[in-house]
């Protein structure tokens, strides 16, 4: 039986509904009976309708946020960030304002972004949070470290996204979801900061070997988990990048691949 099983959350632990179905989330219920650990790992921020399946997932254990930019405990409230630079912070800022990129900043458990464009709204919706701009230069001052900047674009600008940022030593994933087809999440933390060195931070706090490790997702940000665990499973739906990399492969979100997923882990 695999003893942590983590699970990116859009187009794999949601669909286009948005909401997690009743068959992912009785298995669910029967890993948690079986003595499993379970751990969301996703680009999303440690708030909202993100936090509660991290809650309903684990009520008191540690789950990857911002694409690893933050390990949050659903129990006790601590988290632990790894800090985007100011240098870093400002580069972000001025190739958002020249490019005219819709451009969100994350601290673990809040974000602010400024734009009011439909695809910040949009995802303010996707998120589970109020729309409300907010400045961007009064958020990175206020006394919390920003752990992620995200820029949401359509899907042909995630090369020219990647090609402005580089140079300034950070992990970049770009994500999708199919709540908001045709845009993407290209995610900026902390060069090494990834998915899969969230979930080694998760194994070392439950003692647990990372090839007995299972990661269930679909989208590139979850690339770096999937080759680092033991028990890489591909969503139906996932990329063919992701596909290439896998050792299980499963149904698509919307025929419940998550609820096969967790099932076979209790064979494995």
């Amino acid at each position: 039986m695999i003893p942590l099983i983590c699970i990116d959350v859009d187009g794999t632990l949601v669909g286009s509904s948005g909401v997690v179905t009743d068959v992912v989330w009785h298995a669910v219920d029967r890993a948690l009976r079986r003595g499993q650990h379970l751990a969301l790992s996703t680009a999303r921020g440690a708030f909202a309708s993100s936090l509660e399946m991290a809650q309903r997932l684990d009520p008191s254990g540690w789950h990857v946020f911002h694409a690893g930019g933050a390990t949050v405990h659903t129990g006790t409230g601590e988290s632990r960030g790894h800090p985007l630079s100011g240098v870093q912070i400002d580069a972000a800022l001025r190739i958002a304002d020249e490019r005219d990129w819709v451009l969100e900043l994350y601290s673990a458990d809040d974000y602010a972004v400024e734009s009011t464009t439909d695809l910040a709204i949009e995802h303010a919706a996707l998120i589970g949070v109020p729309f409300e701009a907010t400045e961007l230069a009064s958020f990175v001052n206020a006394d919390h470290p920003i752990v992620r900047a995200q820029f949401v674009v359509p899907e042909s600008d995630i090369s020219l996204v990647r090609a402005a940022l580089d140079g300034l030593e950070l992990s970049i994933t770009s994500a999708t979801s199919p709540i908001m087809p045709g845009a993407a999440f290209v995610s900026a933390t902390r060069a090494g900061i990834t998915k899969a060195s969230g979930i080694s931070q998760i194994c070392g706090d439950l003692d647990i070997n990372i090839a007995r490790v299972m990661m269930i997702g679909d989208g590139l940000n979850d690339v770096p988990a999937i080759e680092a665990v033991g028990h890489p499973v591909a969503m139906g739906n996932a990329a063919p990048e992701v596909k290439a990399l896998a050792r299980h492969h499963v149904a698509s979100v919307h025929e419940d691949g998550v609820a096969e997923a967790l099932d076979l882990s209790a064979t494995l």
